[in-house]
């Protein structure tokens, strides 16, 4: 910590140093108090720098490796230790307080803009080597957190002792206004990182363009303001270090495009047709043409695959049909299968489907591959498209009575879905349930997750509805579905679906003889769905809740 010193009396020139002493008060080319207010605006970009790369590998991590709740936890505790870590290491800098800051937020931009496309790579091309490279990607993010802590936190002893060297004063004011500069630095990150550069930039470009200004900064902070203490090698030296820097950041950056086209195709083959961030999720379409089978990937997992979608689609659509099916809703199901399987019932008036990116909806009316899959399901009449988020659009919903409620939502276990999946969401859906009428959960896998899947029917079962579980197998595994992009043991890899079906009263597992034959799905197939799940129950399980979340 800085020692205080008594400030010198009102008008009295600071002491002269002798050239090249880092200890007394530096000599600036410009004014004290102008020397000050750059020191500060440098505390408030460095600061704002620091918060984008700590953002950038949270929101990476869990576009990566899923469960964002899991992967923000380990990035922000590894790099709040590594910051006090660097703090006591940056004690040993003080006497060379300008050279250290220099050298600290140089090597801060290289790691810090490198980060993103680092931890990209290793996921792309060894994420799926499994043995010891199986968990490559989360050694990488854990190592990166606690290098970027290390150097952020080296930054505030060094910044403390500078604008000490400018105009003494007392250590809790100066402490004071380096804190204002820094927490308003990192207001202005943090809000830059979700409305400018991830929409504008990109995960990876933002993260180079965040590294190069911290570089400029950083280096013209010390070489404009502090050249004086520093040595003519030293001065050199920085000069060179911080070009490097921002010629590989350039360099990346113009590259990123290749890089980041190079690294889909080694994550997804070499056969992707689309690729776009939509304003919730990236959205991937791979193969659909010359008999190739259509696969959809919701931020890298698997949510589409036309080799096994059939099935999915069948299971989960045809035993809610058994009985009253005039009106029906559809909550997700934005790629238009789950309204294909609907619509091919005689006495369907009414089908409203309830998906919260408008973009999916936009591919399943237009890309020719998808609308194929879904036999433009979105072009019938009856087929009403509300482009919300499902929990928001039943809280407002005024009651009407839906004969079935469809809810085909991603995984469960996915942090953005938990809320989709809880007691108080189960109330509303059974709050649009006509009499008599039924709804159907799409509950996540039942043997590879049978505690996530008895939690699902316990919390439906807690929202006052009695349950029918059963599941589907044949289930295609060759990439992730749910929270984790790709599992680090393949044999535990999902290989079936798990559902619910659920009234007020005693729901009947079982196929409408009247109606459309389903192409795979059996009554027997059916039975044995039933069977094979109830074998797995956990019992005794709590309801997951808004609060209280239990997958």
């Amino acid at each position: 910590m800085i020692e205080p010193h008594a400030p010198a009396p009102p008008g009295c020139p600071p002491p002269r140093s002798a050239p090249g002493d880092p200890t007394g008060p530096a000599r600036l080319p410009v004014r004290p108090g102008t020397g000050r207010f750059l020191v500060l605006a440098g505390v408030f970009v460095c600061a704002a720098c620091g918060l984008v790369y700590e953002l950038e590998l949270v929101a990476l991590a869990s576009y990566l490796m899923g469960d964002s709740v899991t992967q923000a936890s380990v990035v922000l505790s590894v790099m709040v230790f590594a910051m006090g870590i660097g703090s006591l290491g940056a004690k040993r800098l003080r006497p060379l307080a300008a050279a250290g800051f220099g050298a600290v937020e140089a090597t801060l931009a290289l790691v810090g803009g490198c980060s993103a496309m680092a931890l990209y790579a290793v996921f792309a091309w060894t994420g799926d080597w499994g043995g010891m490279w199986a968990n490559g990607p989360r050694c990488l993010l854990v190592a990166f957190s606690l290098a970027t802590g290390l150097l952020i936190g080296a930054e505030v002893p060094l910044l403390m002792e500078l604008i000490q060297r400018i105009r003494r004063q007392d250590a809790g004011g100066a402490v004071a206004d380096l804190s204002a500069a820094d927490y308003v630095g990192a207001l202005v990150g943090g809000l830059a990182f979700p409305f400018l550069l991830l929409p504008f930039l990109g995960q990876l470009t933002g993260a180079l363009l965040t590294g190069a200004v911290n570089a400029v900064v950083g280096g013209a902070l010390v070489l404009g303001l502090f050249r004086r203490d520093l040595t003519r090698r030293a001065r050199w030296l920085l000069l060179l270090g911080n070009a490097l820097v921002l010629t590989i950041l350039a360099t990346a950056a113009v590259l990123v495009d290749d890089f980041e086209r190079a690294a889909r195709q080694a994550v997804y083959g070499g056969d992707v047709r689309v690729a776009l961030r939509t304003g919730v999720k990236e959205v991937v379409l791979v193969g659909g043409t010359d008999g190739r089978p259509l696969d959809m990937y919701f931020d890298g997992r698997l949510r589409v695959s036309g080799r096994d979608e059939l099935r999915y689609h069948e299971a989960l659509v045809h035993p809610a049909m058994s009985g009253p099916h005039a009106r029906v809703l559809i909550l997700g199901g934005g790629d238009g299968l789950a309204a294909r399987e609907v619509l091919r019932y005689p006495g369907v008036d009414r089908v409203d489907v309830v998906e919260l990116d408008a973009e999916v909806v936009r591919l399943a009316r237009t890309d020719p591959a998808l609308s194929a899959l879904n036999r433009h399901a979105f072009g019938d009449r009856r087929v009403h498209v509300t482009t919300e988020d499902a929990f928001g659009w039943l809280r407002g919903a005024t009651p009407a009575p839906y004969d079935v409620v469809v809810s085909d939502l991603p995984d469960p276990g996915i942090t953005a879905s938990t809320k989709l999946y809880s007691q108080e969401f189960y109330g509303l859906a059974r709050r649009v349930l006509a009499p008599g009428g039924r709804l159907v959960v799409h509950a996540g896998p039942v043997t590879a997750g049978p505690r996530t899947y008895w939690t699902v029917e316990a919390t439906v079962r807690a929202a006052g509805l009695r349950t029918a579980p059963y599941g589907m197998g044949g289930r295609h595994t060759a990439s992730a579905a749910g929270p984790d992009r790709a599992p680090a043991d393949r044999s535990r890899a999902p290989r079936d679906w798990g559902f619910v079906l659920a009234a007020r009263t005693d729901p009947r597992l079982a196929l409408d003889p009247d109606g459309p034959r389903p192409s795979i799905l059996t009554q027997e197939s059916l039975a044995a769905g039933e069977r094979a799940a109830r074998g797995t129950r956990i019992a005794g399980l709590p309801a997951s809740t808004l609060v209280h979340p239990r997958y």
